[in-house]
């Protein structure tokens, strides 16, 4: 090493050695659409929840049970409460008219903005409550002591707000430049 006009080589600057940056396993692209294809999939779980009980398409709702048909879209899970650990509370809750709009509004907002790839921050915390809500409505769980889909789902919300799954095959890049999310970086 050459030495600086009369310094020591023990008084040189040490040097910083360089480190190639690796991918990790979520920034990878095959995993980048990995989550997107999820964020989408679970962002069609959530729409399509909204749609039939708002048409009664006859997969899960009947038409004469729809939501545009007079009925209530709790009714069928929250008094189907009854007999639970929580049943009680649940079930005073099914047809009330604010849960029924707090519900399909829900449903409709978490499903739209995770297809979008958008507001993925609220729609994962949304999502999550929503989602530990229905868990605990049916507590004790009849297959498992503690975990079922409702739980895991709200793993893969968490998970896919923190990769930043709306980003790929979606407009969460875009949205996040936005004047309104940099204002306002909650709604990312």
């Amino acid at each position: 090493m050459a030495l600086a006009e009369g310094r020591h080589q023990s008084d040189a600057a040490p040097r910083t050695p360089v480190v190639k940056a690796e991918s990790s396993p979520v920034t990878r692209p095959s995993a980048a659409y990995a989550w997107s294809v999820a964020r989408i999939a679970l962002g069609w779980i959530f729409l399509w929840a909204f749609l039939d009980k708002m048409f009664g398409w006859g997969f899960a709702t009947p038409a004469a049970r729809s939501w545009i048909n007079g009925g209530s879209p709790t009714t069928g899970f929250l008094k189907g409460t009854d007999g639970h650990a929580l049943g009680g509370f649940f079930g005073g809750l099914a047809g009330q008219p604010w849960v029924d709009w707090l519900f399909m509004l829900g449903l409709l907002g978490i499903g739209t903005a995770l297809i979008l790839g958008a507001g993925m921050r609220i729609a994962a915390a949304a999502g999550t409550l929503l989602l530990v809500f229905m868990w605990a409505a049916e507590l004790p769980l009849a297959s498992n002591p503690f975990l079922d889909e409702h739980i895991i789902y709200a793993i893969v919300l968490v998970g896919l707000a923190l990769a930043g799954a709306g980003n790929t095959l979606g407009i969460g890049e875009w949205w996040g430049r936005t004047d309104l999310v940099r204002r306002y970086p909650v709604l990312k």
